[in-house]
């Protein structure tokens, strides 16, 4: 294969895989400023920010099965298309309503995406070629969450938060272009599926199904329940559809008939994984939602310097990263891992003691903390995707990072709700505004450091011994690659 079409797949890959981690986190700063201009309620804006992960976590099994059964090139196409276009209506949007609608199909846009990108690399580069493009498509998905904030600060202030959105239209379109390079999917020897693939094609899709259905009426009770009151109609039949569909999905994970995922739980890396995942996405996607608000809502600052003020998070990320094979080597995964989620977790009751200070110089060493920390939490996300069997590789990179973005939906709930707690209660007792909301923003992140610290033991449970790494591991974790576990 010429080095033209190589460079030309990755293109194709890169490009989507980057605005689809980008949009992850770039909408956070840009939350002030679109609530003012389309006048929307505290859980409109909650939705804003939680319906681009509960759409990707809702989709993104769905999408590897279309990767699979549809072709990896169909899917990854219509995928860039259906992102181009909605960030185009989120651009365009005159309503918080069109914009939560064009929000969530950007999130069924990124669910497409993600594994037919992975299956893009997996397949269609040489083998020399194929590390480099994992460990590039890690680099873009890093680099892109960990500035998206700053990206957002700066397009936010001097072009509106419009823009934002709008910056996708070019880099679809350019890798919708580049994409007719790459090369058509050959005979597939997975054509000729066995019981067991089927068996694990209806099995995912099932368990997703209803995993959504609990996704989305937690995520309602949550971001919903604190305005409208936990007592209405609407919040009583998310409380009956989260119980059914918690039944359901206990029913389906442990028949008997069912035991496809049963592999996966066996290993401890991958269960102490996925219980990591969980409380990260619980606590940190929460804590980066409410931060935006704070820098400018709290300190008055404008959309760029609130944006730079995540800087320290990507920097510490970026130059941590490439020596953390070596520090696992000489000190073990675990430890390493579990000093990372110590260090998130001091990192936030450091940002939640600055806070009270007035300005940003005293928050600055907790998100330093935090990026420091994330950095060496990453050895968690590798071994359990290398933990886990050959033949179920793609359902475990898909069901880890439906995981963690499903996680970051309810956590951006939960802990918005323990702020808009607190900050009424606060408000109640005669508290400014200003205070009430700097109680609640502090709550917020005491919550969020407890729950990351609970992960200290699990890691080093987790990864007590190191395995050898499997060739398909590696592949794998280019799929959950983010900042952070």
């Amino acid at each position: 294969m010429s080095r033209l079409r190589v460079l030309a797949i990755l293109v194709a890959v890169l490009l989507p895989s980057f605005m689809t981690a980008l949009d992850n986190t770039v909408v956070n700063v840009a939350l002030p400023q679109i609530q003012a201009q389309l006048a929307l309620r505290e859980a409109d804006l909650k939705w804003v920010a939680a319906i681009y992960p509960l759409a990707l976590a809702s989709l993104l099994l769905l999408g590897g099965h279309l990767a699979d059964t549809v072709g990896r090139r169909a899917t990854l196409w219509l995928g860039v298309a259906l992102f181009t276009v909605a960030s185009v209506g989120c651009s365009a949007a005159p309503s918080g309503t069109a914009l939560i609608a064009c929000r969530g199909l950007q999130g069924a846009g990124a669910a497409l995406i993600l594994p037919a990108s992975l299956a893009v690399l997996s397949h269609d580069l040489p083998p020399r070629a194929r590390n480099a493009g994992f460990n590039a498509i890690t680099a873009v998905l890093a680099s892109a969450l960990a500035c998206g904030p700053v990206v957002s600060g700066v397009m936010t202030q001097h072009l509106g938060w419009q823009s934002v959105f709008a910056m996708n239209t070019p880099l679809g379109c350019t890798s919708i272009l580049v994409g007719f390079l790459v090369p058509r999917p050959g005979p597939s020897s997975r054509a000729a599926s066995t019981p067991s693939a089927s068996t694990s094609a209806t099995l995912s899709l099932r368990v997703v199904a209803l995993a959504c259905c609990l996704l989305a009426a937690l995520a309602y009770c949550l971001i919903e329940g604190p305005e409208k009151g936990f007592g209405g109609i609407p919040l009583a039949t998310s409380a009956g559809i989260i119980a059914a569909s918690a039944v359901g999905l206990s029913y389906e994970l442990t028949s008997r008939r069912n035991t496809v995922l049963r592999p996966l739980f066996r290993q401890r890396p991958f269960t102490g994984g996925i219980i990591i995942q969980l409380l990260w996405g619980l606590s940190v996607s929460g804590v980066f939602f409410l931060t935006s608000q704070f820098l400018q809502n709290g300190l008055g600052l404008a959309p760029t310097p609130a944006g730079l003020a995540f800087i320290p998070v990507a920097f510490f990320l970026i130059i941590t990263t490439p020596f953390i094979a070596r520090m696992a080597r000489r000190w073990g995964d675990g430890r390493i891992s579990a000093a990372g989620l110590l260090l998130v977790g001091l990192g936030l009751l450091m940002v939640a003691l600055g806070s009270s200070g007035g300005s940003l110089a005293h928050i600055l060493p907790g998100l330093s903390a935090i990026g420091f920390g994330s950095a060496l939490a990453v050895p968690l996300t590798t071994r359990a995707l290398e933990s886990s069997p050959d033949h179920l590789s793609g359902i475990a990179a898909g069901l880890f990072s439906a995981v963690r973005e499903a996680s970051g939906v309810v956590g951006i709930g939960l802990v918005g709700a323990v702020m808009s707690f607190v900050k009424h209660a606060a408000a109640a007792a005669g508290a400014e505004d200003s205070d009430a909301f700097l109680s609640g923003y502090q709550a917020g992140l005491c919550l969020a450091s407890a729950l990351v610290g609970a992960g200290v033991p699990v890691a080093l449970w987790a990864l007590r011994h190191r395995r050898s790494t499997p060739e398909g591991g590696r592949g794998a974790s280019a799929f959950t690659s983010k900042p952070g576990p």
